[in-house]
């Protein structure tokens, strides 16, 4: 745990907390040493010093909840960590030029991901909308305020955006905005094909899982036709080495979501690429004119996000897989004696590229349906949110709406839990909360049998 996260907790206070949590669980065999020197928010406003502030999520009757599931928008994504809060809120007390700190904090960014320049943007989608803007603007030679109303016209003609038809996703509309036309290919003699006087820009989608162009083919069929490649690898964080991976395979610009793995805020992300398109980008920004003006980005967003790579710039892919798999062992131990329950560890291969516990089990031998566990979780004072939850007659979608095969064998229910949007001591009030719910419901559904 962080030093700045034990400030004002004491080893007594903290040894008494931690075995009071563990009590509370009712499985405290079950849980490692790791998982007694856990904290959770409590011990965190413990650590505090004590200081009262107001809880505005009380005020407003929003329940808190445990992110059992991933960094999903609706569920506001992924939590800062302390030093990313401690600079907003240093932010805060300081007005400045904004065009001067978004300028700077681009050159900073680009400098830490070995690429040539960066913008923070309002997020992934309005990152693509950006360099969509950029790719538009350097085709065309007009000026942000053409953009989107006088383009695709006589005048700027250049409009087309090149995808692959397993490419296409609802944030297209972060194109539409600039006046682009997505068109569509699939085969690799299709995408030749597609290049034309009005082509502006191309956009590869990195999580599809689908389509039969592959990145490098891609990329050097543009660059043939002197058309800038954008990939969105909006999710796609870790590996800590995508963060550079795709501008040195080529991509001219690359967007990530600031508010999912870098763990910056919520409503950041990330334009990264080439000098020249991020350039444009800036100039099509808030506070200019141009489309992205209402897209603007605070002071404490822009100095957040430079935060939060210097945050994960310091981290490893090793040790924040560890901490993920190590909080999954603390709900599987908890569950491992529930009747017939199995458990696997899945990693999707591109986005949210980090362990999910799915556990299998037969919901007549336990008395409870997985659709059952995840409503009643989400009925407690602190409603916990899991992963995925769908009985064996249900199709099982993973993360992006894939379908993931169901377990060979008898019909078992499955419910999956992500540990890494939890809060520290947060996989110990989640086992316990599973754990109450499958181990009392088989014994209730065992009287019920006899009776």
């Amino acid at each position: 745990m962080p030093v700045t996260e034990l400030q004002g907790l004491t080893r007594r206070r903290f040894l008494r907390w931690s075995q009071g949590m563990m009590a509370a669980v009712g499985v405290f065999p079950l849980l490692s040493a790791e998982s007694e020197a856990a904290t959770t928010a409590a011990a965190g406003k413990a650590a505090a010093g004590g200081a009262k502030r107001p809880d505005y999520y009380a005020k407003l009757n929003v329940k808190k909840i445990i992110n059992a599931k991933g960094t999903y928008t609706d569920l506001t994504a992924a939590c800062m960590p302390a030093q990313v809060r401690e600079a907003v809120y240093e932010a805060a007390f300081h007005p400045v030029h904004l065009k001067e700190l978004q300028v700077n904090a681009g050159k900073y960014i680009a400098e830490k991901l070995k690429c040539e320049n960066a913008l923070v943007s309002c997020g992934a989608s309005s990152a693509l909308t950006l360099g969509t803007a950029a790719a538009i603007q350097a085709a065309n030679g007009c000026t942000p305020l053409d953009i989107p109303q006088e383009i695709g016209t006589d005048k700027f003609p250049k409009n087309e955006v090149i995808v692959q038809k397993a490419h296409r996703y609802g944030y297209d509309h972060a194109i539409f905005l600039c006046g682009g036309k997505i068109v569509e290919v699939e085969t690799l003699d299709d995408y030749r094909k597609a290049f034309g006087p009005k082509t502006a820009m191309t956009n590869f989608f990195n999580a599809a899982g689908g389509g039969q162009i592959q990145h490098e083919q891609w990329l050097e069929v543009a660059h043939q036709n002197n058309v800038p490649c954008h990939i969105d690898c909006a999710a796609d964080m870790p590996p800590i080495e995508n963060l550079w991976k795709y501008t040195q395979m080529g991509f001219d610009m690359v967007c990530f979501s600031g508010g999912k793995g870098i763990r910056g805020p919520q409503n950041a992300g990330l334009l990264l690429g080439k000098d020249k398109y991020i350039q444009l980008a800036h100039a099509n920004n808030s506070p200019g004119d141009g489309v992205g003006r209402g897209m603007k980005v605070a002071k404490e967003q822009i100095v957040g996000m430079v935060a939060a790579v210097d945050w994960v710039l310091e981290q490893t892919d090793e040790g924040m897989e560890n901490e993920f798999k190590r909080k999954e062992d603390v709900v599987w131990r908890a569950l491992k004696d529930v009747p017939t329950i199995t458990a696997t560890t899945v990693i999707p291969p591109v986005a949210n590229h980090v362990p999910e516990l799915v556990m299998t089990f037969d919901a007549n031998a336990v008395g409870i349906t997985a659709p059952e566990i995840q409503a009643k979780l989400r009925e407690l004072a602190m409603p916990i949110e899991l992963a995925s939850a769908r009985s064996w007659n249900t199709p099982l979608r993973g993360r992006g709406g894939a379908p993931r095969p169901a377990p060979a064998g008898p019909p078992r229910d499955t419910i999956s839990v992500s540990t890494w949007m939890m809060q520290p001591g947060e996989e110990v009030i989640v086992a316990r909360e599973l754990r109450k719910l499958m181990m009392p419901a088989r014994a209730g559904h065992a009287k019920s049998a006899k009776s």
